[in-house]
């Protein structure tokens, strides 16, 4: 079947594009513009978040360079960037058109894992822990770090309303991630919640938690500024680590007992230690963040003491329509959430306002379509 595009749209036959050549190695190059074959997609991109994963493969982290215990899982060659949402400009064929519901012109959100829908996770269900795990800017795919990003077949797409910001629609990512953390706490109406860090997962996560209506939802992070949002999201109560002894105040809020959930979203270790002594008995810890350095606790702790539910997160599996209807619905703050934005050229400015954490910055996202 014949390639589908618009013709009153011209594509160009090349674009720009960042290029992993190594850790502290990414260069900005340019590529022919990939041509969709049957069940591909062609996405023009709107927008692209800057993760903190993003900035850890950058330096070289040893979860995606690997080390002496575990070999790379991060790739060469490609192009970074799976916080993203574009437009559909063509498609290999109509059917691949009909079987996404979509149209040229739409807004499509991709979810950043691209199963292969034949391991033993995706045949269970659990696509997100695909065995292969190919993902958009890391492995098997390149990213939107760039002008035209390519969707593979086998790859989850979203309709993402074309009226907001392109940078409210790339949120889509981290916030379906930070949904997927608060579903495995397993909040209850009656718990007091208490999330780690106020960046973007931490702030996707008291959102929502806020979802789930329990008792108190408690954000703790250093910066004021960034509380004040967090309030701004549905956190019922802030906490500054840096002035105030948290452990002991939400210790005083609820009766010497401690929190019944625990959301870490800040990725230093020192937060880890901080719920473990948060929590309850019987309480529930869920991590998602990604580590640069290994953590140390007493597993006493999570065993004898208080036999916790220790709990990881990752991806955003089935949370990505109601984190998109959330931001549709335009009751987030976003606009104060999405603070910079770069053009594609200024990439590395991009990635180093992530890292700068004096910079002020809350989602840094690169726009192609800025001048």
């Amino acid at each position: 079947m014949p390639l589908v595009k618009n013709a009153e749209t011209a594509i160009p036959t090349t674009m720009r594009a960042v290029v992993v050549h190594g850790p502290e190695d990414y260069r900005l190059e340019t590529l022919p513009v990939p041509v969709p074959g049957p069940g591909e997609l062609l996405l023009r991109v709107d927008a692209v978040g800057v993760c903190a994963s993003d900035l850890k493969c950058y330096h070289g982290a040893a979860k995606f360079w690997g080390d002496e215990h575990r070999p790379a899982w991060a790739q060469k060659g490609v192009t970074p960037g799976h916080e993203f949402a574009g437009t559909v400009v063509a498609a290999g064929d109509q059917a691949t058109l009909d079987k996404r519901e979509a149209a040229l012109g739409d807004r499509l959100a991709c979810e950043q894992i691209v199963p292969c829908w034949e391991c033993r996770y995706c045949l269970r269900g659990a696509y997100w822990m695909c065995g292969p795990h190919d993902m958009f800017g890391f492995k098997g795919f390149d990213g939107a770090m760039a002008e035209y990003v390519l969707v593979p077949e086998r790859a989850l797409t979203h309709q993402v309303d074309t009226g907001i910001a392109p940078q409210h629609a790339a949120f889509a990512e981290p916030l379906s991630c930070s949904m997927h953390a608060v579903e495995r706490g397993g909040i209850q109406l009656d718990d007091v919640v208490v999330v780690a860090g106020a960046g973007p997962i931490g702030l996707g996560a008291i959102a929502g938690a806020r979802q789930k209506n329990p008792y108190l939802v408690v954000a703790l992070d250093m910066s004021d500024a960034k509380l004040e949002l967090a309030s701004k999201v549905g956190a019922d109560l802030t906490i500054n680590i840096t002035t105030e002894d948290a452990v002991a105040r939400v210790k005083e809020l609820t009766g010497g007992y401690g929190a019944d959930v625990y959301i870490e979203a800040t990725g230093h270790p020192s937060a880890v230690s901080q719920g473990l002594d948060m929590l309850r008995k019987l309480g529930t810890f869920v991590e998602y963040s990604v580590f640069k350095d290994d953590v140390t606790v007493d597993w006493s702790i999570i065993s004898d003491d208080k036999e916790l539910d220790v709990l990881g997160a990752h991806l955003g599996p089935h949370c990505w329509r109601p984190a998109i209807k959330l931001i549709e619905s335009g009751t987030l703050p976003l606009e104060e959430v999405c603070t910079h934005q770069f053009p594609l050229e200024r990439f590395q400015d991009a990635l180093d306002l992530v890292g700068d954490s004096a910079g002020g910055s809350v989602k840094v996202s690169i726009v192609p379509g800025l001048s």
